[in-house]
């Protein structure tokens, strides 16, 4: 058992007597069940349940290794050479373990990191900093990556007050736009005011050195739990949500953040 396992496996999938669905598959089909699994991992790791962890661990594995044979069919690479060109360069990306380079904590190994990566990619004098970030990523966590290359160069606040004060001036130009919001370019203009909140928020994460990504996933399961809750206390009067007043609501919320937290 083990990967030669699971390799093994997916050549018998792909195999003459194999599954027709697995035959049928492209690294581009199953990129987008690899994205899918990958989230679920996340939600593993969110729920602090090792086992849970280690299933969806397998799965990422099992697509991330599907892919390295479609390439190795079409006669490009294999997943030993995957594994090979990464190691190199972790190794050289880490020249204060395997070098002689010596670095005083973890914002020097990022901006070390940052550099290595730089010089790799051999970037020319147009390229710009910001490309390395992939356009694909949801947009909280492209909007952190975005603002943490921009400050990498200088452009940046020079303290938490200041960003915090750059949040409350968005804020302020939100309400206004809300104010005006009736025809079609006001509800752009919203939209454009509600982006830039939370632009900035991003911001604010980053220099509390928190993810807001990770912030937020812990905000909305805490919600779940309190609503969850609430509607266990509501199915056990036998009566439904619609049939509760604002003030009821309030009321067992205020209970489920006594008892859920």
């Amino acid at each position: 058992m083990g990967i030669n396992a699971i390799i093994e496996l997916i050549e018998k999938l792909r195999g003459e007597d194999g599954c027709p669905w697995d035959k049928q598959q492209t690294p581009k089909t199953l990129v987008l069940y690899l994205i899918e699994e990958i989230y679920e991992l996340v939600d593993a790791i969110e729920s602090g349940k090792p086992a849970n962890v280690c299933e969806e661990l397998g799965d990422v594995l099992f697509h991330i290794l599907f892919i390295a044979i479609l390439f190795q069919e079409m006669g490009h690479f294999d997943i030993e050479d995957v594994a090979d060109l990464n190691t190199a360069k972790m190794i050289r990306r880490h020249p204060h373990v395997f070098g002689d380079n010596k670095v005083s904590g973890t914002d020097e190994v990022r901006r070390q990191w940052h550099k290595i990566k730089m010089q790799e990619k051999d970037n020319a004098p147009e390229t710009s900093i910001l490309d390395s970030v992939p356009a694909g990523l949801p947009a909280l966590m492209r909007a952190y990556r975005i603002s943490e290359r921009a400050a990498r160069t200088g452009f940046d606040w020079e303290d938490t007050a200041g960003v915090i004060q750059k949040v409350e001036e968005e804020w302020h130009e939100l309400k206004s736009a809300l104010k005006a919001g009736k025809t079609e370019k006001e509800q752009e203009q919203v939209s454009l005011e509600f982006g830039d909140v939370l632009f900035t928020l991003v911001n604010v994460a980053r220099f509390a050195r928190i993810h807001p990504e990770t912030a937020l996933t812990g905000s909305i399961q805490k919600f779940e739990k309190r609503f969850r809750y609430m509607e266990k206390r509501i199915s056990e009067e036998d009566r439904n949500l619609e049939s509760f007043s604002q003030e009821e609501l309030e009321k067992l919320w205020e209970e489920a953040k006594q008892v859920i937290g």
